[in-house]
């Protein structure tokens, strides 16, 4: 499983008024894992989609961690985002870190489409992800 985490850092947001939006370029360590994801803000709620093509097929946790320090591989990116030190949850639950972004599910292809929503995390405010990593 170690050998598929995805390491990338959310490389930039460009900023309109109350709308956000932030693009990671995935790179796996395996060179066959890449893809893109944007995330996108509107007022409070970010629509986060993309497409992840190289991965095993079935269910990956996708999720937002600390920081984007991607010089020591997945170990140097930190824990989960929690910076209200809250307990692991999906997300939906009350009780999550602001990064628990749930599975991801790869076809027998091994290509995941992503398409959700989240309203915990933020392009801007306490909750922001950009500079962080997501694995």
């Amino acid at each position: 499983m170690c050998r598929q985490i995805l390491c990338v850092a959310i490389l930039f947001s460009v900023a309109w008024a109350q709308e956000r939006r932030a693009i990671v370029v995935l790179r796996g360590e395996d060179p066959r894992i890449f893809g893109n994801v944007t995330f996108h803000q509107k007022y409070n709620v970010v629509a986060i989609t993309g497409t992840i093509v190289g991965l095993s097929e079935g269910k990956h946790g996708f999720h937002v961690h600390e920081f984007g320090n991607l010089s020591g591989g997945c170990a140097s990116t930190g824990s989960h985002f929690n910076p209200y030190k809250k307990s692991h949850g999906a997300p939906t639950d009350a009780e999550r870190h602001v990064g628990d972004l749930g599975n991801i599910l790869a076809n027998q292809e091994g290509i995941a489409t992503i398409s959700m929503a989240d309203n915990v995390i933020q392009l801007m405010g306490p909750n922001n992800i950009i500079g962080r990593a997501v694995v």
